[in-house]
């Protein structure tokens, strides 16, 4: 299903006026346009390398996986701390173009979103309320030649839950496993958006991380291999490009402060991960 209106997905709703206003996400990126901001220091995650058993569902539009209390994120020019939720996927067909947000018209062959809400606030509906009260982290998929070992636990529970309400529990993973190596989480994209599906609300804080985590074309192909309710190959599920309109996208201050020696640039971001 290809999100471009949300009226699509729960026709007893008007989401028209909500779904076509003004902050729209995903956008497409013109890296030339963007401006650098130094105050988009490097993230700090929290409980990112704890190991957990993790519970993975087709819920019928994407895979999603439940995580448990205690990850969270700061920094970054966030404005306070904010607590991971879910994390989900979106892609294309058979490791096709399938990445909801674009680079310079590009697409990727997956993205994944990982959701988090300001601490002060109990579920997703609540932190709507606020402009800034989600933050969703994006990460971009590419294919390689090569399996990603670190994504075989998943990739392997996808043949568990092929039909919509399928469950299962992915044990002894991180999230850190499915992120690029920490160094690699310094250069991001900053903007202000909403959610990509109904009720498409804008009150989403973007971080579009540059580099990529790599996975095999086998792989990438594993999550066509799902269905949407009436048995239909789950594949594009992602939202076309919405306007950028007035906003700006900013590009985080790493590549600036760049003066520092590659083993302290090491050592300190290594430093923002928490045990």
């Amino acid at each position: 299903i290809l999100f471009s209106n949300c009226t699509e997905i729960e026709p007893n709703r008007d989401l028209k006026t909500e779904c076509n206003s003004r902050l729209q996400s995903p956008v497409n990126i013109v890296t030339r346009k963007v401006l650098p901001d130094q105050r988009l220091a490097p993230l700090h995650f929290l409980r990112y390398r704890h190991a957990f058993h993790g519970n993975l569902s087709n819920n019928g539009h994407t895979v999603q996986l439940d995580l448990p209390p205690g990850m969270k994120i700061k920094g970054g020019n966030l404005s306070t701390t904010y607590t991971a939720l879910q994390l989900h996927f979106h892609w294309g067909k058979d490791g096709g173009p399938g990445s909801e947000h674009t680079i310079d018209g590009e697409s990727y062959p997956m993205e994944m979103h990982i959701v988090h809400i300001k601490e002060q606030y109990v579920s997703l509906s609540q932190a709507l309320s606020d402009p800034e009260g989600v933050a969703v982290l994006g990460i971009f998929f590419q294919e390689s030649n090569s399996a990603n070992k670190k994504f075989e636990p998943l990739i392997k529970a996808l043949k568990r839950i092929p039909r919509p309400s399928n469950k299962t529990t992915v044990r002894g993973i991180s999230l850190q496993m499915f992120l690029p190596p920490p160094t690699d989480m310094r250069d991001y994209f900053r903007y202000l958006g909403s959610l990509t599906t109904p009720d498409c609300a804008q009150s989403v804080l973007w971080t579009l991380f540059e580099n990529t985590v790599p996975l095999s074309r086998q792989q990438l192909s594993a999550f066509s291999q799902l269905r949407f309710p009436g048995g239909r190959p789950m594949v594009n599920t992602f939202r076309a490009v919405q306007p950028l309109n007035a906003r700006q996208v900013y590009r985080s201050g790493s590549r600036i402060a760049s003066s520092l020696s590659p083993a302290l640039v090491i050592s300190s971001v290594l430093m923002l991960y928490s045990v």
